[in-house]
This record gives structure tokens, C-alpha cells and sequence, in this order.
């Protein structure tokens, strides 16, 4: 099972819901992999901490080598390093990839991030892709590798306006790359249950039938507080508001996985 977290807007939590619910897969007793594609680095630092990055093999490292021919090419394995926590792996990001982007879709290199994920399947029972907040070459490099996609959303206007466009791009990907992939749900993120604008917007959402996953992610300093401690909030604090939500959400995500 390949997810892709997905949203071109910046600020939605799309790091930090793919780090929470990955590793609440590897928690579980799933090996797990956390793939991220964004030059920010933000799961990547989660994960690592800052004193760790740059100390092995990068994304950035995988796709210069897709556009420079090796006699002895890494495998993709090789891109993988281990995180502190049981089962769970990384191929880490890199501010590299920013300036690679131009060449590998120069280069029509859309399809490498696919095969290497499908080398990997066999070794990972769940893998989590994070994206930059833009829909270029990396984005649809995970939307064509992925099996389903989540869309972070966090409950304003803008946001709000957005989402048609967000999924029409995801079926326009479906359509011409990936008849696999689907829109598996609408994650509400950062979700204020005494604000009206909040409640008044998901239940917009709820009438016209797309399909928002529940429970919704409450806002919490102790989220920002396990980003600086770089561990998960089911290492930082088990019994936690957020944890509790992000436990039941993999869980419902599990139940729309099985019942596939």
C-alpha cells in the first residue's frame, strides 16, 4: 500500500500527517517506509532530527542518479536509511532536489520514483509519500507511483475553494498515468470544534458528498512540540488528544484499505 499526502497549498500538516500515521503503521508492527519528495526536508527532520540529515544517501542522491548513467548503481534500498524507531525507514529528502527538478522533467524521468517503490513493495507493507506543497515533477512522480492519495485540509476559504481543483488533478493524473490511484479521503486537520467557520465548512464538505475522513486532527502545541523533539506523537505522548485521533484515523484507514 503505497499513500501519497498531497496539497498545493503550504501549511496544512501534510509532514506532519504522514509522519504521525506512519509511524502509528510501524508502531503497529508494520514495516514502514516514509518517502519524502520535498526539498524542505520537514519528514525527514521529523524523523532524523537536524543532526542527522545529509549524513547518507538521499532522494536527491536516487535522482542524480536517474540522470547520470552508473557503471554499479545503487540499488533503491540503498536510498533507504533507519529511523530510532522499530520498523520504521526513511528515504530522506534533501535541498538538493530543488535544483534537479528541471532536468528530470526535462528528461521525462516521471516514472523512476515508481519502479524504485515498486522494488521496495516486497520489503514494506506500507509506505508513505510526502510532497512539496506544488503540483511539479515530484508531486506527479508520487501521484503516478501511489496507490491512494490524502488530501490535507485545514478548514478555510482558500482551502476550501481549492479542493475541486485538487482532485480534478489527481483523477487527470488517474486518467493519463495511474488508473490505480484514487482520492482515499479528505484529511480535516487542525480542526477547532468551538469555531463556527470550522464546523461550517466540513459540514459543506459532508453535504456534497466527498468524502472527509473522520475523526478530525484537533490543533495542539504538543504537535509542535513533538516536531521539536523529533519523535512521532505516539513515541512523544501515547495518550494524548492527537494521538487518540490519529490512532482512530489509521484505523479507519485500515477498515477502507480492507474493505477494498
Amino acid at each position: 500500500m503505497r499513500r501519497v499526502v498531497f496539497n498545493q497549498k503550504g501549511g496544512v500538516g501534510k509532514s506532519t500527517i504522514t509522519v504521525n500515521l506512519a509511524a502509528i503503521s510501524a508502531d503497529h508492527g508494520l514495516k514502514t517506509l516514509v518517502v519524502d519528495l520535498d526539498p524542505q526536508a520537514n519528514s525527514t527532520q521529523y524523523l532524523l532530527g537536524t543532526d542527522d540529515l545529509g549524513s547518507g544517501p538521499t532522494l536527491a542522491d536516487f535522482f542524480d542518479q536517474v540522470l547520470n548513467f552508473k557503471l554499479n548503481p545503487r540499488e533503491s534500498s540503498e536510498f533507504v536509511t533507519a529511523t530510532p524507531f522499530p520498523n520504521l525507514h526513511l528515504m530522506p529528502s534533501h535541498p538538493d532536489l530543488e535544483d534537479l527538478q528541471g532536468k528530470l522533467e526535462s528528461r521525462y524521468k516521471i516514472y523512476k520514483l515508481r519502479e524504485a517503490l515498486e522494488q521496495l513493495s516486497s520489503d514494506y507493507e506500507r509506505i508513505w509519500i510526502d510532497t512539496p506543497p506544488a503540483l511539479g515533477f515530484y508531486t506527479r512522480s508520487a501521484l503516478i507511483a501511489g496507490d491512494r492519495c490524502l488530501i490535507p485540509f485545514d478548514c478555510d476559504d482558500f482551502s476550501r475553494r481549492a479542493l475541486y481543483t485538487l482532485m480534478q488533478n489527481v483523477q487527470e493524473i488517474r486518467l493519463d498515468h495511474n488508473r490505480a490511484l484514487s482520492v482515499e479521503g479528505i484529511v480535516v486537520n487542525q480542526f477547532q470544534s468551538r469555531a463556527s467557520l470550522p464546523r461550517r465548512i466540513v459540514e459543506e464538505l459532508d453535504r456534497e458528498g466527498l468524502p472527509v475522513l473522520r475523526p478530525y486532527l484537533s490543533t495542539s502545541v504538543r504537535i509542535r512540540e513533538s516536531h521539536g523533539r523529533s519523535k512521532p506523537m505516539i513515541h512523544l505522548d501515547p495518550r494524548h488528544k492527537v494521538t487518540r485521533e490519529y490512532l482512530e484515523l489509521h484505523e479507519a484507514l485500515d477498515r477502507l484499505h480492507a474493505g477494498a
